[in-house]
């Protein structure tokens, strides 16, 4: 594992991904990006089209996923992704897994 992705500094982003996102396995695909990168939270689909996502682990490590956000897997299409910084409130603002729902 590189340096990088073991500063120890955690932070946590809310991202909204538009585009073709449903239906292509992007929450499962983001799952296992997430979980590679010892990230938690969660991926789920909005009724208006997008998939939301919110991201918390070591800062290079949810950079990394964010770009990762813009690809998604081989049948996505990506139109944008918005991302919101959230301030990580004690050790219970951040779950202790990635889920999709």
């Amino acid at each position: 594992m590189s340096e990088a992705f073991t500063d120890g500094q955690q932070i946590a982003r809310r991202c909204y991904v538009s585009g073709r996102v449903q239906g292509v396995n992007y929450r499962a695909s983001a799952r296992r990006r997430a979980l590679a990168a010892g990230i938690t939270g969660y991926a789920r689909n909005l009724a208006d089209g997008r998939v939301e996502v919110f991201a918390c682990g070591p800062a290079q490590a949810v950079q990394a996923f964010i770009e990762w956000l813009w690809v998604g897997p081989s049948a996505a299409a990506v139109a944008s992704v918005t991302v919101e910084e959230l301030e990580i409130e004690g050790s219970a603002a951040c779950p202790g897994e990635f889920s999709t729902g």
